[in-house]
C-alpha cells in the first residue's frame, strides 16, 4: 500500500525524518508511536505532500507519489486529519460531508444555468450518501448542528465521515484522541475497526494512548529521533528495553539495578 525508502527530511540542521524506510501494508491499522519530538507528526506531513522530502521516495501501490500536493493524493484516495479537527464550522455536520466530493457540476457556473437537473440529481446522491455516513457512524443527532458546536471528540468522527465521502484508500489519522473523552474514544476506535473490517479501509494512526493502539494496531512502528527504533505486536513494544528507554531515558535493566 504504502513504501517510504530511505526518507529524510531537515529543517536547516534539524534532521527530523532521519533515513525512514518502511511499509504500510493494505487492509492494516498500523500504529505509529514515539516519543515528543521523534518525528511521526513530520513524517505524516511528507508522505501526505505537506512537506516535500529532503530526500528519499514514497509509493502508493505500484505509484511513485514523492513531494505529490496534497489535493493530488486526495484524488488518488490517501487522506490524512490533524490532531486539532479542520472543519467548516459554519456549516452543518451533513454539510461539511456534502462539501468533500470534488468535481461537483453544482461548482461551475455554468452548469448551473444549462444543467439544472444535472445539479439537483448530484446534490440527491451526494446527499443519499452522506446520511449513510451519518448512520454508520451513528452521529444521527448532530446531523444538523453546526459543525463548530460539536465537541472534539464529535468532530474527530466527522473526519472520519469526510474520508468515507470520496471511500479513501489510506488515511492517516493524527492524535485521534488527543482531547476527547474516554466513551467517545471507544466510539472513535469501533468506527475504525468497522471501517477497516466491513469497508477494507487502511490506517495509519499516531496516538501516544497505549491501550488504544493495543486495541486496534497490529504492526506498532516506534519512532525515536526521527528513525524507525523498532516494528512488532503492542505486547512486543511494550516489553521492547529500547523503546522503555526511548520514552523514559531508562530501560528494565538500570531501573531495577536502581530499585535495588
Amino acid at each position: 500500500m504504502i513504501t517510504i525508502k530511505n526518507l529524510h527530511k531537515s529543517f536547516g540542521g534539524i534532521h527530523a525524518v532521519n533515513d525512514v524506510s518502511l511499509t504500510i501494508e493494505k487492509g492494516a491499522i498500523t500504529g505509529l508511536i514515539g516519543p515528543n519530538g521523534a518525528g511521526k507528526t513530520t513524517l505524516f506531513n511528507v508522505i501526505a505532500g505537506v512537506y516535500p522530502p529532503t530526500s528519499g521516495r514514497v509509493w502508493l501501490d505500484d505509484n511513485e507519489i514523492t513531494a505529490f500536493p496534497p489535493h493530488e493524493l486526495f484524488s488518488k484516495g490517501l487522506l490524512r486529519t490533524f490532531q486539532i479537527a479542520h472543519e467548516f464550522s459554519t456549516l452543518s455536520v451533513r454539510e461539511n460531508l456534502m462539501m468533500v466530493p470534488g468535481g461537483q457540476s453544482g461548482e461551475n457556473l455554468i452548469d448551473t444555468w444549462i444543467r439544472p437537473a444535472r445539479v439537483r440529481m448530484e446534490e440527491v446522491e451526494i446527499a443519499k450518501k452522506a446520511d449513510e455516513v451519518i448512520d454508520f457512524l451513528q452521529i444521527k443527532q448532530v446531523a444538523n448542528e453546526l459543525a463548530g458546536n460539536l465537541s472534539g471528540g464529535q468532530k474527530k468522527l466527522l473526519e472520519l465521515g469526510r474520508a468515507m465521502m470520496v471511500e479513501a484508500k489510506i488515511v492517516f489519522l493524527d492524535e485521534v484522541g488527543a482531547g476527547v473523552n474516554r466513551t467517545l474514544l471507544k466510539t472513535i476506535g469501533d468506527a475504525i475497526i468497522r471501517l477497516n473490517k466491513e469497508l477494507n479501509y487502511t490506517f495509519c494512526v499516531i496516538e501516544h494512548d497505549m491501550d488504544f493502539i493495543a486495541r486496534l494496531c497490529n504492526p506498532v512502528i516506534v519512532m525515536a529521533e526521527g528513525a524507525v527504533l523498532t516494528i512488532g505486536t503492542s505486547e512486543e513494544i511494550k516489553v521492547n528495553e529500547a523503546v522503555i528507554e526511548a520514552y523514559l531515558g531508562t530501560g528494565i535493566k538500570q531501573t531495577k539495578e536502581l530499585s535495588q
